[in-house]
This record gives C-alpha cells, sequence and structure tokens, in this order.
C-alpha cells in the first residue's frame, strides 16, 4: 500500500533524474563520436574519444588554458577565504554601529551588476599595467584580484560565525593568544566545513568565469579554458567532437573537488542556515 501510494512521486523523480542527466550524458557520448555523429544526434557511444583527445591536446593550447585555469582558480580561490574570513570574523567578533554602517553597504553593493563596473576596472588594470606587468592587463592577477574581496563571501562568513562559540576565543585569550592566533589556531580548524563551502563555491565560479577573462587576457598563451572552449565553438567549421570532449575535461577538476568536500560543503551551507 505505501509503495503505491508513493508510486507517483517515484515516477516523477525518476523522470526529472533523466531529464537532468541527459545534458550529461550527450556531452560524455559525444566525446567519443566525430563531428558528423554529434551533428546528427548519435546517443550511442563511438570509438572516436582517443582522435579527439589527440587532437585537442596536439592542435590546440588545452594543455596551456588548464595551467592558466588552475593558477587563477587556485590563487583566487585561497585569497578570497582568506580575505572573505578574515572580514566576516571581524565583522562578526568586534561589532560595532559603525562596522555594521560599512557591511550594510557591502550588502548593497550585491545588487550592483559586474557588467556595470567592467569599465572602470580595466581602466584600473590599465593604469596598473605601466607600474608592473604583474598585475595589469594580460596577467593572472588581473583576472583574480576583482573577486578577492566579495560581498557575499563576507556575508557568508559573517553568518557562519554567529554560530562560532565565542567562549573559545576568550579561552585562547586567557591562555596567552594573540588575536591573530586565535583566528588562525581556534577560529579557522573550527570552521573547516565553512572553508571547505566557500571553497568550493569560489573555485568553481573562478574556474567557469568567461567574461572578465576575456577582456583582460588578451594573448592566446594566456587564455583560460573557458576562452579555449569559445574559441574552438567560433570556428568557420567547428569540430564538434572535439569541443565535447574539451568541454568533458574542463568539468573534470570541479567535479572532483565537489565529491572530495562534499561532505563538508553539506555541513557549511547547512550551518550558513541554521
Amino acid at each position: 500500500m505505501k509503495r503505491t501510494k508513493h508510486l507517483g512521486s517515484y515516477l516523477f523523480l525518476g523522470l526529472a533524474s533523466i531529464i537532468f542527466a541527459f545534458p550529461f550524458y550527450f556531452l560524455l557520448v559525444s566525446a567519443t563520436n566525430t563531428s558528423l555523429d554529434v551533428t546528427n544526434g548519435r546517443l550511442l557511444p563511438g570509438n572516436a574519444l582517443w582522435q579527439n583527445l589527440t587532437n585537442l591536446f596536439s592542435q590546440t593550447q588545452m594543455r596551456g588554458a588548464l595551467i592558466n585555469s588552475a593558477i587563477v582558480a587556485l590563487w583566487q580561490t585561497v585569497l578570497a577565504l582568506l580575505v572573505g574570513s578574515v572580514a566576516g570574523y571581524g565583522f562578526e567578533v568586534y561589532r560595532s554601529r559603525a562596522k555594521d554602517i560599512v557591511f550594510n553597504i557591502l550588502l548593497i553593493s550585491m545588487m550592483l551588476p559586474f557588467a556595470a563596473i567592467i569599465i572602470p576596472l580595466f581602466r584600473f588594470f590599465s593604469q596598473l599595467s605601466s607600474v608592473s606587468s604583474a598585475i595589469g592587463i594580460n596577467s593572472y592577477a588581473s583576472v583574480y584580484l576583482p573577486f578577492v574581496a566579495t560581498a557575499f563571501l563576507i556575508f557568508y562568513f559573517r553568518q557562519n560565525t554567529k554560530m562560532f562559540s565565542k567562549e573559545l576565543l576568550e579561552a585562547g585569550r586567557i591562555d596567552g593568544l594573540s588575536e591573530l592566533g586565535c583566528f588562525v589556531r581556534i577560529f579557522m580548524p573550527t570552521m573547516k566545513n565553512t572553508y571547505a563551502a566557500a571553497g568550493i563555491i569560489v573555485f568553481m565560479s573562478s574556474w567557469n568565469n568567461y567574461l572578465w577573462p576575456l577582456i583582460v587576457l588578451q594573448t592566446p598563451d594566456k587564455q583560460t579554458v573557458p576562452l579555449l572552449i569559445s574559441n574552438l565553438g567560433s570556428s568557420y567549421s567547428p569540430d564538434f567532437g572535439l569541443m565535447m570532449t574539451a568541454i568533458s575535461i574542463a568539468t573534470l577538476p570541479t567535479i572532483a573537488i565537489f565529491f572530495i568536500l562534499q561532505r563538508h560543503f553539506v555541513a557549511g551551507m547547512l550551518g550558513s542556515v541554521k
């Protein structure tokens, strides 16, 4: 009786799973087929995977794009977690009326679309190019620096810090720890789930970022994976099998990181809304 009662729910969930999983299945199958087979909508695996992989790494700069994306994503993730956690910790632990006003201004800035500040950002990094090529246009730093301090990440860490036991900080201060020592040796290990969840979000956002790298990265040797895939699709006669192989490879790092940190991600996200 119970199975019959929930039969409709099971059928709906099964159908929804098939619908949501089909694009990913088509992506993987297309990576094993030729461009003509992909165009014809072939839904069965083919035998062109090795040829697609060979062409991808021999005819394109896929290896360099993967390295560039990894450098940008890792730097952005590490710096964003550090800045966001320090800011969120400071706003919550050392509260004052002035800090609350600044925090509210940060929240208001979340309503400003990124496209609205692209031109000022580009002019800013263009001027930095005359100071140092390491932080100017066409540098890794120019890609990740605008996203190191984000209002969302500061808000996320502040909300999680509300659940952090302030008694632990008092105990650390009594034991002689400095404020920096309390943050590094008490706060950071205790909030590892929060760091894991935030790290996944920042890494995925950086890895898939397209618009800003398209503007500031102006030479092929600095292009990231999304730019490379976009270039593959904009040719006169794109090789769709090659494109699907590149997209499949591009999804592997984010999938791997998510499954490795999945348990911490769920715990961190649940903790942020309690």
